[in-house]
């Protein structure tokens, strides 16, 4: 047992040094502009492996927002009291509390009290739409999730350093870990791992995405406030080497009881419990993709796919 522990240790370590939700978009700051009456306002969550205001980052996400919609008001989000904190959580602040702190923050700023439009990286994307479906005050209007994991994920992200094999050990042994309740509280990661070849498992000890997928019970509430979006855009990386598999980014997984078939969103379960059906019946739902691995995006494909959803005036 203690061996099993110290190599668990040691796998998410390694996991933790792969900085894989980092926006690539460089040359920007985190200079703060005044607010714009006609545009809503923009609410950024980062992606593990990032905060809120790196420069080469989100800083300059947040700037290319600011120039190309006349000012608005654009928020990146920042997890605790200083930047330390904001980087540890991505690993290690479980999304539940991650999710009621920004509830409180966003409902104490009066910027965003007519509502705001939000733009999740990686997790971020999950995580913010856990924000939609547990507080819908202020209220959330647009929601463009890059590269997130709605349907979780079932692999290790790509390990530069390490063998195939090594990489396959790693993956079997958080297939063996992740749901261990100690596991689930202290590694954001673990939370939103879903191994299809053991359905039951995931549903009964996932702490987090088999709640906001609504798996385990339904939640109508959760169905309900999703709806009250006027836009849910999934953007997907068509060479995505992290995200395993690709398609949960568009809200698909793998057929349960195997790992090489993926299910259309359309036959999956989750399509009807949180109310997609629905938003897509009303044409709410988006599907984007995108040439480059995880989150590699230009400036000039943000600018042309991504600003005009957030223009669209209130």
């Amino acid at each position: 047992m203690h061996c099993k522990m110290r190599l668990l240790v040691i796998a998410l370590y390694l996991i933790s040094c792969l900085h894989f939700g980092q926006a690539n978009i460089t040359d920007g700051n985190n200079d703060n502009n005044n607010d714009n009456g006609n545009i809503l306002p923009v609410v950024l969550w980062h992606g593990m492996g990032d905060t809120c205001c790196f420069p080469f980052s989100l800083g300059s996400i947040k700037k290319l927002i600011e120039e190309h919609t006349n000012g608005t008001y654009v928020r990146s989000l920042e997890i605790g009291a200083n930047i330390v904190l904001d980087y540890e959580s991505g690993f290690f602040i479980h999304p539940n509390k991650q999710v009621d702190y920004v509830c409180q923050q966003l409902a104490r700023d009066e910027k965003l009290a007519n509502g705001y439009n939000a733009i999740g990286f990686s997790q971020g994307g999950q995580f913010l739409r856990a924000l939609a479906q547990r507080c819908p005050t202020p209220p959330m209007r647009v929601l463009i999730s890059l590269g997130g994991q709605h349907q979780g994920v079932y692999g290790v992200p790509k390990c530069p350093t390490l063998s195939v094999s090594s990489c396959e050990y790693i993956t079997r042994l958080l297939n063996y870990a992740a749901y261990d309740e100690r596991v689930q509280n202290g590694l954001v990661q673990a939370t939103y791992w879903h191994d299809p070849l053991h359905e039951n498992s995931y549903r009964l000890k996932s702490s987090f995405l088999a709640d906001i997928n609504n798996e385990l019970y339904i939640n109508e509430r959760y169905a309900e406030n999703l709806n009250r979006l006027k836009r849910f855009v999934m953007v997907k990386f068509l060479n995505d080497t992290i995200v395993q598999p690709k398609e949960s980014q568009w809200f698909e997984f793998y057929a349960p009881g195997q790992d090489k078939h993926i299910l259309p969103l359309s036959e999956s379960k989750v399509f009807k419990n949180i109310g997609l059906e629905e938003m897509k019946l009303r044409g709410k739902l988006q599907f984007l993709s995108v040439e480059g691995d995880h989150l590699a995006i230009s400036k000039e494909w943000f600018i042309k796919e991504l600003v005009p959803l957030l223009l669209k005036l209130e």
